[in-house]
């Protein structure tokens, strides 16, 4: 129902506007607001000389309306409002369908965002290395990408970590590729070759991370969103602690006059610490988005509930 404002200076000049309103009350239903600008100063400055003014909707009639003028006006006011009802309720429908399955959406951008780093040696290895450079370079910009740190395909080990990391069993980055270990720009340059194979555009860090996260989402998903969120200490000291540990500790002791000894995180180690560490945080954050989800979930509902009702109620009362 739209609201018509009647500002007024005396009451005998707004007695016909209301009588006509009154007339046109079945045709096009409103409610009245009746302003006496005698009561404050600013509408008596403002509206002096210029009423009756009608303000209806996003349109104003000013002076003594003609009946078929105001009849009009009521009507385009009423149709607008009609409008924008529809369109509020479209996009509350949208947004119920988001909050309703915020999951499926998390979960499909985190295993595209995980996924296409697998692609990018994929594509390198069918020759397609236009899009795969496209990924690399679009990865580079969160993640450091170096070879050494990163998981390879098609070639002949799955890994080429630094000598200073003491892998047994894989030939160092050094030995496999020539390079020196030391150029970190070299390093996140070099994507690999048919014997080498070609590296994930995600570090083994990264890929853990996100990996986690992905597999957290989808067993939130099969328990029906029924895991409560982990508390806050468990997720600093499951999640936090250990990358802290290993991902500073390698950071200091790579330092000019660092007061550690010098030493390479190891495949395994930066495995299992990104893990741990997406896990838990998509353990400590995803319980607590579906709690704000559902109370947004309710209230959209009852929202687009009460916008059906009315919808309801005119389609049994229309208009002639």
């Amino acid at each position: 129902m739209i609201t018509v404002v009647l500002y007024r200076d005396k009451d005998e000049e707004a007695a016909e506007v209301k009588a006509t309103l009154a007339k046109l009350q079945n045709l096009a239903p409103h409610r009245l607001v009746e302003v006496d600008i005698n009561q404050e100063p600013a509408l008596k400055e403002k509206f002096t000389g210029r009423t009756p003014f009608l303000k209806i909707g996003a349109y104003h009639i000013e002076g003594k309306p003609d009946p078929k003028q105001l009849e009009i006006t009521l009507l385009a006011a009423e149709r607008s409002a009609r409008a924008r009802q529809q369109q509020v309720g479209l996009a509350d429908k949208i947004a119920y369908g988001v909050v309703k399955h915020w999951l499926l959406i998390f979960n499909l951008i985190v295993a595209v965002y995980v996924g296409l780093p697998f692609l990018a040696p994929v594509l390198m290895e069918e020759g397609a290395t236009g899009p795969a450079h496209v990924i690399y370079k679009a990865y580079g910009f969160v993640c450091h990408q170096l070879a050494y740190r990163s998981w390879f395909l098609f070639g002949e080990q799955v890994a080429y970590p630094r000598a200073a990391a003491h892998v047994r069993g894989l030939k160092t980055y050094e030995q496999a590729t020539g390079r020196d270990p030391n150029d970190l720009w070299d390093a996140r340059a070099f994507i690999g070759n048919k014997k080498l194979g070609y590296k994930v555009a995600f570090c083994e860090r990264d890929v853990a991370i996100w990996g986690a996260v992905l597999l957290f989402g989808l067993l939130f998903a099969l328990t029906r969103r029924k895991i409560p969120p982990l508390p806050w200490y468990l997720w600093l000291l499951i999640g936090w602690l250990p990358i802290g540990i290993d991902g500073f500790s390698q950071i200091i002791s790579q330092l000019s006059n660092s007061p550690i000894p010098f030493r390479e995180s190891t495949p395994l180690l930066r495995t299992i610490t990104g893990f741990l560490f997406g896990f838990t945080t998509a353990w400590f954050g995803y319980p607590l988005i579906e709690e704000t989800m559902r109370e947004n979930r309710a209230y959209l509902a009852a929202k687009i509930a009460r916008f059906q009702a009315i919808n309801h109620d005119d389609s049994l009362n229309p208009k002639s």
